[in-house]
């Protein structure tokens, strides 16, 4: 099942359920999709400096579950890591914090991390279909399916890509990326089925707003059925952050 995870972990690269949402009741004209996934792609370029100041500025506990069953749904493994994040102190306040325990990965870097670029959405077809209010925030809505014909795979990971599809939801203030939906459309084969098999993949993120302007993802969940060789087994994982205070 490691390779599959590690698909996992670069599909990812894209980006729980709102909490607030009701369709928009406004008569508002619809802005054209290419203004709307142009001014996506210029925002992402803002997301490393986004997510550095969010970790100076914000206490907040980040969990990641995951769980591993087989054929028959039993559970064969289940880990659960936890970080703390806690920022330098302010200038001319002592530095009372704790040694905070290393990256979920083992890296500098986050698996969600994510850059949308316009190779990555050159990928896909979007339909602008709508606008919701999210947590008080109107967001425009976009579906999105694979391009036909398919551009070319190089890999497993371009080949999982090229047959996603899903449901975005875009900041229509901010251009930000604040909710997602992706399923995958049909199995992907690893090695011709020899090694194995995607049968079934699913991810959904939400991402909120602090009262200073950052964004940060609240819960990302993901579901995985496939086959490595011989073996049958499904993955879940959630990675949520909760506690999130304004460091003094």
């Amino acid at each position: 099942m490691k390779i599959f995870c590690q698909t996992v972990a670069v599909v990812a690269l894209f980006l729980p359920r709102a909490t607030a949402m009701a369709v928009d009741s406004t008569n508002a004209p619809l802005p054209l999709v290419e203004t709307v996934l142009d001014r996506l792609v210029a925002q992402s370029q803002k997301e490393a400096s986004n997510e550095l100041a969010f970790k100076q500025r914000y206490w907040f506990v980040r969990s990641k579950t995951n769980e591993v069953r087989n054929g028959r749904g039993e559970l064969n493994q289940r880990d659960v890591k936890t970080r703390v994040n806690k920022p330098l102190p302010k200038p001319g306040k002592p530095d009372v914090r704790l040694e905070a325990p290393p990256p979920l990965d083992g890296k500098t870097g986050r698996k969600t991390d994510f850059t949308v670029d316009r190779q990555l959405l050159q990928r896909f077809r979007f339909t602008l279909v709508g606008r919701q209010t999210i947590s008080g925030r109107p967001a425009l809505i976009l579906d999105f399916v694979p391009t036909t014909p398919r551009p070319p795979a190089h890999d497993l990971k371009d080949r999982v890509i090229n047959k996603m599809a899903g449901r975005i939801w875009v900041d229509e203030a901010e251009s930000v990326l604040v909710q997602a939906d992706f399923h995958l459309t049909e199995r992907v084969s690893v090695v011709a089925g020899l090694v194995g098999a995607i049968n079934e993949f699913t991810l959904t993120f939400h991402r909120v707003r602090t009262p200073d302007g950052l964004w940060f993802t609240l819960r990302l969940d993901w579901h995985l059925d496939g086959r490595e060789v011989f073996a049958h087994r499904t993955v879940d994982e959630r990675e949520e952050i909760t506690g999130v205070q304004l460091a003094q």
